[in-house]
């Protein structure tokens, strides 16, 4: 599966850039605090997510402004600013009607989104989010956490991500802190991570008419179970699924856990889990694996360093589902025949 880049314009002449991936019913996908659609696609573990979600619909992706692709503009982040930029995307599609995704503060524009036009959206779905910004964390660890990212984004990146991954192994979380820096500016982290605190949805959470699916990992460091309890609670009608583990970002940890009940409300087949298979470097380390060398090995053998190697097995791990190297030299096994994807491993 491969995406596709445009450009949406705001009222004001602001430019969003969005990704596609897939084909069929519009799936519009709000995302987090930072993204950068190209780097993001680079990555296995959040590619692989994307790909999941995109099997059998249109799946639309964007950077909001300042971030990623779309360039900043000097007009700082607020609610208002958010939908613009999400109208200027759903305009762009000249769709009736979409449904709707949104994790982490993207839940809250979403909510917000979905409550102004009820008649533009079909399904509506929210990852990781809260009603109340002000109820994530105590005020003393909010500011430590503003500080740390504006005085040292490098720092600050890093214990944010501990704080987003902790269900991924060391490798990913190092990616993904460099991702995360890569993103934006230390000025725009802040700006947009501080609107993450001060958003409050809750009073807007009534007004949602449409089927709601709201989803959380119950041992979510970043965002507490029980602010999607009272998403849950205050929309009409919607259903709460909550998942194992501690991760807030939806494709750290067991990614399809939380793929398969998004798809089942949305109306799609089930995806296969693992059937990406995997790239070429991958396939290299997955038969190193199976004839039982460690990390240190994999890495003689192949001329990298042991990070590299260690980097490689986590992302086999997670991509194919499985805890263990035995279960890898198990899949090689059975697999040994299979064609290696084309992406760079």
């Amino acid at each position: 599966m491969e995406q596709s880049l445009g450009r949406a314009t705001t009222t004001d002449g602001t430019e969003v850039a969005y990704a596609v991936s897939g084909a069929g019913r519009p799936l519009v996908y709000v995302s987090g605090w930072l993204s950068h659609l190209e780097l993001s696609w680079e990555m296995t573990d959040e590619r692989t997510f994307y790909e999941s979600l995109a099997a059998g619909c249109r799946l639309v992706r964007y950077d909001r402004v300042g971030c990623g692709l779309s360039p900043e503009t000097g007009r700082p982040p607020s609610l208002a600013f958010e939908l613009e930029q999400l109208d200027a995307v759903v305009a762009a599609l000249g769709e009736e009607q979409v449904d709707l995704m949104g994790t982490s503060v993207g839940a809250l524009v979403a909510v917000a989104w979905a409550a102004a036009h009820p008649e533009r959206v079909r399904r509506l779905v929210l990852y990781g989010g809260w009603a109340d910004g002000t109820a994530v964390s105590p005020p003393s660890a909010r500011d430590h956490v503003l500080g740390l990212v504006a005085a040292h984004w490098g720092l600050g990146s890093d214990v944010l991500t501990d704080i987003f991954a902790p269900d991924s192994g060391a490798a990913a979380r190092a990616a993904f802190a460099g991702y995360q820096r890569a993103s934006s500016t230390a000025e725009t982290a802040r700006a947009l991570l501080a609107l993450s605190y001060e958003l409050d949805v809750s009073a807007l959470l009534p007004a949602i008419r449409v089927p709601t699916l709201v989803i959380h990992r119950e041992g979510d460091r970043a965002a507490p179970v029980a602010q999607a309890e009272a998403l849950a609670r205050g929309i009409p009608g919607a259903e709460l699924v909550v998942l194992p583990g501690r991760s807030h970002l939806p494709f750290a940890g067991d990614a399809q856990s939380v793929v398969a009940p998004i798809r089942r409300f949305l109306g799609l087949r089930a995806a296969r889990r693992g059937s990406r298979g995997l790239t070429a470097r991958q396939r290299e380390v997955a038969a190193l694996i199976s004839e039982g060398c460690t990390n240190r090995e994999i890495a003689a053998r192949l001329g990298i360093d042991e990070r590299s190697a260690e980097g490689h097995v986590e992302r086999i791990r997670e991509r194919l589902g499985v805890r263990s190297r035995a279960q890898i030299a198990v899949w090689f096994t059975t697999h040994r025949e299979g064609p290696a994807t084309h992406e760079v491993g």
